[in-house]
């Protein structure tokens, strides 16, 4: 029998036996496979890095969900498969607010989050809906620009908001504050 420290990090090998050992025996590639398919499909907390490292070091321990003071983490379901009860930002329905000092990482024990800059943040890319966004039919409005917490994200091209890809972080405080129902900006994976 060998005795490990749980403070040690945990090896790619190690993480796969343990996670074999509790799946039934699915292979490696299957789990990178499921791994990938979740981390185009669902945004993580801030801090995370890649999927198959935030998974190794993810205990799925939740503390990150209630730190959240904004609600926006929620522990994603079992048709997720190796990433069951793991965190995942509702950037849909509640934006990341960019806590200063973000209580979600804080909030977690293991490597699975960890300190990150926020100009180093990339959550998802955002695109304003020109057919429902108010500016582009016509009445000014301009919410979104002035919520946006990082300078230069959007902009203002006459009279119609842009949203420049380089340096927003798409962390959906504009969606969140969006007059138009539904939203008229959208969340689309960050490939």
């Amino acid at each position: 029998m060998t005795i490990t420290n749980e403070n040690e990090p945990q090896s790619r090998r190690h993480f796969f036996s343990k996670v074999l050992k509790k799946t039934g025996g699915i292979t490696i590639n299957e789990v990178e496979r499921q791994a990938e398919k979740v981390a185009r499909r669902y945004v993580r907390p801030p801090g995370a890095s890649t999927e198959l490292d935030f998974l190794s070091h993810c205990t799925r321990c939740g503390e990150c969900i209630p730190a959240c003071p904004h609600g926006t983490i929620f522990p994603l379901g079992a048709h997720t498969g190796v990433a069951v009860n793991t965190p995942a930002l509702d950037l849909i329905n509640k934006a990341c607010h960019l806590c200063d000092d973000f209580p979600c990482i804080s909030a977690c024990e293991t490597d699975a989050l960890n300190l990150i800059l926020k100009e180093d943040l990339k959550f998802a890319k955002v695109e304003i809906n020109t057919s429902t966004c108010l500016p582009y039919l016509g009445p000014e409005c301009g919410v979104c620009i002035s919520v946006c917490p990082v300078p230069g994200a959007i902009t203002v091209n006459l009279t119609t908001p842009e949203i420049d890809q380089k340096i927003c972080i798409g962390c959906a405080i504009c969606r969140e504050a969006c007059m138009v129902s539904p939203s008229a900006i959208n969340m689309l994976p960050n490939m």
